[in-house]
């Protein structure tokens, strides 16, 4: 009788026990639970965290399917560089992934214009900004030629997530769709890792043939303002360790800096370098004795290339004239209806000149793309 009852008295006085327990063990853990989460910050996710697996494929793909574009802005070359991405994407369909190394007090200033442009015309781009960055003596490197100009040498090492890329300089403007010359990289043989125009067309007024102390390619030498990159080639080639060595053994012998070294490298390795013909890089040379760019003559001009400031100066008004078309252009109208009358008129304005005199050369391949658009 005597058992029953004390296990009648101890058996809710045991449970009483184990659930005051629990609570108590409850408590501490929320108790944790709630400090961990007032003073540990969780951690922030990261891009690709936060797409989906089909997001991020079809990231990869876009990336891998664009037109990379590359530019290197440094001193008073900015509006320079905004008037030419805006030609860039104007006149082309494809995305394109826009590379900018540019001194890191003008990133800002290219931010803000560039997300100035109306919607419809910046859902067709991307852009991304980088400080300039060279190998050391890197200060000697930035100044070699004009500020920044050899910057373009390093990009293959930079862009290492970039298998292709268009280099140009910034006092460039485009006159046909990108599509056009990076068309050029199919025609690539299986050695060639970079493409550029020759220097000039004629030996009595062509530079390297008559003034180099240095190696360069082939009879006239070639120009670096606008350029074809396989990066990928480029990594694997012998150009990262050259272009030192290169550098060391002729410097004191180079006046264009990094144009000169691009020449002497392919003076030694020719086969890896396309030739693409005088349109593609379309320069004042061409037209400002006699026109001698015969493609251009012909069908007009791809590739603009303004060198010697020609774009701002009156040494050549035809080349100013393109520029300011593309520069006013305020994106509210048609092209057709805006861009090409203005470019025209500006054109007819410096018929007497020179390279006005072939103005045809300037306005060809953008009335021949707008002509297309409008059917």
């Amino acid at each position: 009788m005597r058992r029953r009852v004390i296990y009648k008295f101890w058996l809710p006085a045991i449970s009483l026990v184990v659930l005051y327990l629990l609570y108590v063990v409850r408590q501490r853990t929320a108790q944790n639970v709630q400090r961990v989460t007032l003073t540990e910050k969780p951690r922030e996710r990261t891009e690709d965290e936060r797409l989906g697996p089909t997001e991020l494929d079809n990231g990869a793909k876009l990336w891998r399917n664009s037109i990379h574009l590359s530019i290197v802005v440094c001193g008073d070359r900015r509006n320079e560089s905004i008037t030419l991405i805006k030609s860039a994407v104007l006149l082309t369909k494809s995305y394109i992934v826009i590379h900018i190394f540019a001194e890191g007090e003008l990133h800002s200033s290219l931010q803000n214009q560039l997300s100035s442009w109306p919607h419809h015309i910046t859902k067709n781009f991307e852009y991304h900004l980088y400080r300039t960055k060279y190998p050391e003596p890197s200060q000697e490197w930035k100044l070699l030629f004009k500020p920044c100009a050899s910057q373009r040498l390093f990009i293959p090492s930079l862009l290492t997530n970039v298998d292709s890329l268009l280099y140009v300089d910034t006092d460039v403007l485009f006159l046909s769709p990108l599509e056009k010359i990076w068309s050029h990289f199919s025609r690539f043989n299986s050695s060639q890792v970079i493409a550029m125009a020759p220097d000039n067309e004629v030996r009595h007024t062509a530079w390297y043939n008559r003034f180099a102390k240095h190696p360069y390619y082939g009879e006239l030498g070639v120009n670096s303002g606008v350029i074809l990159m396989n990066l990928t080639r480029i990594r694997a080639s012998t150009w990262p360790t050259s272009i030192i060595k290169y550098h060391k053994e002729y410097k004191l012998k180079m006046t264009y800096g990094d144009q000169d070294l691009m020449n002497i490298y392919f003076h030694f390795h020719p086969d890896e370098l396309y030739i693409y013909p005088c349109e593609w890089n379309y320069r004042p040379d061409h037209c400002m004795y006699t026109s001698v760019c015969e493609g251009a003559n012909k069908d007009g001009a791809h590739v603009l290339h303004g060198n010697r400031r020609t774009m701002q100066n009156q040494k050549q008004p035809a080349f100013k004239a393109v520029y300011s078309a593309f520069k006013e252009y305020d994106f509210q109208e048609k092209l057709m209806i805006s861009l090409l009358p203005m470019l025209l008129r500006n054109l007819e304005a410096v018929a007497k000149t020179p390279c006005g005199k072939v103005g045809h050369i300037f306005s060809k391949r953008v009335a021949q793309f707008l002509n297309q658009e409008e059917k």
